[in-house]
């Protein structure tokens, strides 16, 4: 493809800008291009400036850091807030409290998407599992299996037993193969699951099911939901304002393998952890990620998940946005989905894998030019609301990229540079004891980190040693090391990619 521009998204060949006399798909290139430009510009800035000026670099990196500082504190009682709701939430028989809330709760009937690449059957068949026990009635669950043509023997084997195993716990099991070479697609996650939508479009038509009484879940192939998940998920549906414009993200949390992860993944995927835990807490700033839950109406009225980018758990929230000129939002479920990190028994093999989930992560930048179009081009939107997420989108991709490089070595460089130089200024002559006093404070949020991690991480195997409890909060020693490695490069990657435009493709992550 020579560019990401999405499907839903046509451009007029004949449309040309008064002022900048570019075409409409130039104008879609040059918006790909920001992201990248900005990083790359404070990169080479933060550098020159070092050695031109230090002492206004030593000034800069002095606020800089000052700022960080006050964010993490800032983010750190956002943490608190929604660490203290997620315990409350998960304590609550949500099945008994629907049941008394809602008498017309069983009207309501629950589609759940499992997309799947090569994944192995044990894999397939704990989610399954999980699923069948969940506290909730499964005849109001049809889930759909969706493989690939790609790996259609393999695919073939294992859906087959696991249609045999579980089709009669369930409302229904439906089994979907997504064609290769379809036009207009790339291959991955979106494709086959676009595909799956549309293909139960034509069974909820032919059921003759009322769209308005269908919820539906995307998940990863290996999600394990919490036991409440379903149950919270209708309560949720049935108590907001308008479920038919609303989006239900949960809280993803990485323990499926946990105890089998080095130290220095874990870190990453609680970290992910954490950063989704402090958006949970600003539902105006929240996305769609990984796995969540929508209505059955918006898919259909956006047509489904985009089959030709990679973020698609991302983007389907702004379809939605856009469909519905900027009404639409994603509402927090403090409930959890237990996934598998990206470890799967090679710690080189490990280490590249997470670089490589990172980087896919990190391509979530493609949604800026998206965002940025069609705010500009939407006449109905309000211009504040659209400003907000488009702002919420660029300075989250531009801190992912720049923070921990211009905190942790970028930040010491005009220090060096200044050495020769008449520090005749007491911030000058103290910026060393400034910075370390500032790095000392911000030590604070790892502790408050490294506690809870350990508060979320399950109850340690017999066949492992006790001493591993010690070493979770010890990890995060290796925090502000993780953060450059599989934060600041894999999303400078990213953003470089799209902005000189090479693009990203799918990549699917090793289960275990």
């Amino acid at each position: 493809m020579k560019t990401t521009k999405p499907q839903d998204i046509t451009f007029d060949p004949n449309y040309r800008s008064k002022f900048l006399k570019l075409t409409e798909e130039q104008q879609y290139r040059a918006l790909e291009m920001i992201p990248g430009l900005l990083v790359w510009t404070t990169f080479i800035a933060a550098i020159v400036i070092s050695f031109i000026k230090p002492l206004w670099a030593i000034y800069f990196i002095i606020v800089f850091d000052l700022y960080w500082l006050i964010r993490v504190v800032y983010l750190s009682i956002y943490l608190f807030n929604s660490w203290i709701k997620y315990k409350k939430v998960i304590k609550i028989n949500w099945f008994e409290k629907l049941k008394s809330k809602y008498s017309n709760w069983d009207q309501y009937i629950h589609l759940v998407f499992l997309p799947t690449y090569k994944e192995p059957f044990e894999v397939i068949d704990k989610t399954f599992e999980i699923l069948a026990n969940i506290n909730f009635d499964q005849k109001k669950l049809i889930l759909i299996l969706g493989g690939e043509e790609r790996d259609k023997e393999n695919f073939a084997n294992i859906s087959t037993k696991i249609y045999e195993k579980y089709k009669d716990i369930f409302k229904d099991v439906i089994v979907t193969i997504h064609p290769k070479n379809l036009p207009d697609e790339i291959i991955g996650k979106g494709a086959n699951i676009h595909y799956m939508g549309q293909y139960m479009k034509k069974i909820v038509n032919e059921r003759k099911y009322d769209y308005k009484k269908i919820i539906v879940s995307a998940f990863d192939i290996d999600t394990r939901v919490n036991q409440e998940y379903f149950s919270y998920l209708t309560y949720k549906f049935l108590s907001v304002s308008n479920p038919y414009r609303t989006s239900f993200q949960p809280l993803a949390i990485y323990n499926n393998n946990i105890w089998d992860t080095p130290a220095p993944i874990r870190i990453i995927a609680y970290s992910t952890t954490f950063w989704l835990l402090t958006d949970l807490a600003r539902p105006e700033r929240l996305f769609t990620f990984s796995s969540h839950s929508m209505s059955w109406q918006m898919l259909v009225d956006v047509n489904f998940w985009q089959k030709d980018i990679v973020t698609e758990d991302s983007r389907i929230f702004l379809q939605g946005f856009c469909h519905y000129n900027g009404d639409y939002k994603v509402e927090p479920m403090y409930v959890s989905v237990s996934m598998n990190t990206v470890y799967t028994g090679s710690l080189k093999q490990g280490f590249i894998d997470q670089y490589k989930q990172m980087r896919r992560w990190a391509w979530g930048v493609e949604n800026f030019p998206y965002q940025a179009w069609f705010f500009l081009k939407i006449r109905n939107l309000p211009i504040k609301k659209g400003l907000h997420y488009l702002w919420n989108q660029l300075e989250g991709v531009y801190s992912w990229a720049t923070a921990p490089i211009l905190i942790t070595m970028l930040g010491y460089l005009p220090l060096w540079a200044s050495q020769n130089v008449d520090k005749s200024t007491v911030i000058a002559q103290n910026a060393p004891v400034v910075l370390q006093w500032i790095m000392n404070t911000a030590m604070v949020g790892l502790i408050f980190s490294a506690i809870l991690s350990t508060l979320l991480i399950p109850k340690i195997p017999k066949n492992k040693s006790k001493w591993n409890i010690i070493i979770i909060p010890l990890q995060w020693i290796m925090f502000p090391l993780g953060m450059v490695i599989f934060g600041s490069i894999p999303a400078t990657d990213a953003q470089t990619r799209l902005m000189i435009g090479k693009y990203l493709g799918f990549w699917v992550s090793g289960k275990k």
